[in-house]
């Protein structure tokens, strides 16, 4: 339960919705006893105004008499449907203040995990899927909402119900009431046996509906493949396994649910049985009267759902507090990419990277080892080498979405960490390698970077980005809708809009990614041209493994398992018939393969 703690800032927050649910949870409860005593007053008048009224059968007074016992039955028939009414609105009322309390405090879980998730640092997401931080801002978010609303709920009702009830049960006849009761316990044990079989065979279908969904979008996302390799039957074949493993647990939970009522059922069968039994020897001793019987049948009634509910409120407990655990372990990650003064000054370029070493915390590797470069302002730089040398490294350093192991990265002679963060970012404009654009128009995805559109400055950086007469070309223009991850758009589309993304917030600093990996090398020399213009009097960096993307560069730094081993010119590096010498010439005749 000490998971749970932590939701008591909720209950202060919303402690009108929680005290007026207890308030009317009490008065309810009132309306529950009152009919019973009512019914049992109405058995005893019965009875007793019958044995009265076969005195004056043949009298003048049978009529009189008859009219009101029909007056008293009416009266006490009217009380009861009242009392059922008053029940019925002050449940309602307790929905509208305990479930919508539980709603609130969903929303306000759900809108502080995932502001908590946008802190965190990138190393975070390295370590943890995308399924998993869905499954905690959603299933364990929803289990915890049961246990602020219906256990809360059901737990007041059987808090406040037992000892009105039982209290006045006891006030009425001891003996009948113990008897009464016996059967309840076992209801309540056998209920919590039967709750904790449906929730683990409700995890495991839930599992295994998993499993298929992700088989299915799976089958459908590779579709291209399974039909080139004519893998359809072979694909069906799993399907229809997954399936059959997802039908029979399906029926083993129907199975165990078949038990839930009949289980109720008899065993309140039971206790009525009881009640009835010891409640007419004790009518024949004449030690209570017939309405006791009836009026104990309503309490046993009245307690069965609360003490059923005692196994369904533990059980929705214990998932609650499982999945809080659950919640608490990310909501305890802290952000270490944290700014030293908080400096919001504005960026001119000047780029000083000294001996940076660094090791990636999750994984331990070193990607980057004693690695020294500066970049004036203006200036463009070229990163060159091949995959895993530390090129996408240095990117995430300059980014701040990692901090250096070892050494000083300086911006302007001072150092990254004393930026503000949010600042630093802003006035780094970044094409990632792997293009990311959302499922919204074309204009929303260039104007991202931006708090405000100034009208023009979308067409402008789609302009500057060589991309702009693509976009008017299609029937909507800049408000053509983008599929998924961008999918309307061709490759080389895609990493122009990136572009253009990045230039509409008029960085300092231009910080391209490997981001011309994907394009063939038409595509690349036409966004290469753009890029021309882009970088002029801009601090810009290039990284990539093509030495066709450092030409545009005033200098080329090349780097190999984490080491710079050269730095210099495109020419002089030429010369120098080293690394970059050597990766020129494969890359060149490969081009030139490719051409003839």
């Amino acid at each position: 339960m000490k998971s749970l703690w932590r939701l008591n800032k909720y209950f202060v927050k919303y402690k009108g919705y929680l005290l007026m649910g207890i308030l009317f949870t009490i008065i309810s409860n009132v309306f529950v006893i009152i009919p019973a005593q009512l019914v049992r007053i109405a058995i005893d008048y019965v009875v007793e105004s019958f044995a009265f009224y076969r005195v004056f059968a043949d009298g003048e007074l049978a009529s009189v008499a008859r009219g009101q016992f029909m007056n008293f039955i009416l009266i006490f028939g009217v009380l009861i449907l009242v009392m059922a009414l008053l029940r019925g609105f002050f449940l309602f009322l307790i929905r509208q203040t305990i479930i919508i309390m539980s709603r609130l405090v969903e929303y306000d879980m759900k809108n502080e995990i995932f502001e908590h998730y946008q802190k965190l640092p990138l190393s975070f997401y390295r370590k943890n899927s995308t399924g998993d931080l869905m499954a905690r801002i959603t299933e364990d978010v929803s289990r915890v909402r049961m246990y602020l609303g219906p256990a809360i709920m059901y737990g007041m009702t059987l808090l406040f119900l037992f000892p009105m009830v039982i209290g006045y049960m006891l006030t009425v006849n001891v003996e009948l009431t113990i008897y009464s009761l016996l059967p309840l316990p076992i209801l309540s044990i056998s209920i919590y046996y039967v709750n904790n079989l449906i929730n683990e065979r409700s995890e495991r279908i839930q599992r295994s509906l998993s499993g298929l969904s992700t088989f299915v979008q799976e089958a459908f996302s590779g579709i291209r493949v399974i039909k080139a390799f004519v893998r359809e039957e072979d694909s069906t074949a799993q399907f229809t396994k997954a399936s059959e493993e997802y039908k029979d647990k399906s029926i083993d939970l129907a199975l165990v649910n078949s038990l839930f009522f009949p289980l109720i059922m008899g065993l309140i069968g039971i206790s009525t049985l009881i009640t009835v039994y010891v409640g007419g020897m004790q009518v024949i001793e004449g030690t209570i009267g017939y309405g006791v019987i009836a009026e104990f049948i309503l309490y046993v009634n009245i307690l069965t759902w609360p003490v059923t509910s005692l196994g369904w409120v533990t059980s929705i407990i214990q998932r609650a507090a499982a999945s809080q655990t659950r919640i608490n372990e990310f909501m305890d990650e802290k952000n270490d990419i944290l700014s030293t003064d908080y400096l919001i000054d504005e960026i001119k370029g000047d780029i000083e990277v000294k001996n940076v070493s660094f090791v990636y915390p999750d994984s331990g590797i070193k990607a980057l080892d004693k690695v020294s470069f500066s970049i004036d302002s203006g200036e463009s730089l070229a990163i060159i080498g091949t995959t895993g040398s530390g090129k996408s490294t240095i990117a995430n350093l300059l980014m701040r979405m990692y901090d250096v192991t070892e050494g000083k990265i300086l911006i302007d002679k001072k150092d990254i960490k004393t930026y503000d963060v949010a600042s630093l970012r802003r006035q780094i404009g970044y094409v990632p390698q792997d293009v990311f654009l959302f499922s919204d128009s074309i204009a929303n995805n260039i104007g991202f970077g931006l708090d405000t559109i100034a009208e023009g400055k979308v067409e402008q950086a789609a302009k500057d980005a060589d991309v702009y007469d693509n976009i008017i070309d299609f029937p909507q223009g800049f408000e053509t809708k983008l599929g998924e991850r961008g999918i309307t758009l061709s490759g080389g589309q895609k990493q122009r809009v990136s572009i253009a993304r990045a230039i509409a917030k008029e960085p300092s600093i231009l910080l391209l990614d490997d981001c011309l990996s994907a394009v063939d090398t038409k595509t690349e020399n036409a966004i290469l041209n753009s890029l021309k213009k882009i970088m002029e009097n801009r601090t810009s960096i290039i990284i990539s493994h093509r030495v066709s993307s450092a030409k545009l560069a005033d200098k080329i730094i090349v780097l190999d398992d984490g080491k710079m081993v050269e730095q210099g010119s495109h020419e002089y590096l030429l010369n120098l018939k080293g690394v970059y010498g050597e990766l020129y010439e494969k890359q060149t005749h490969s081009v030139d393969a490719v051409e003839e």
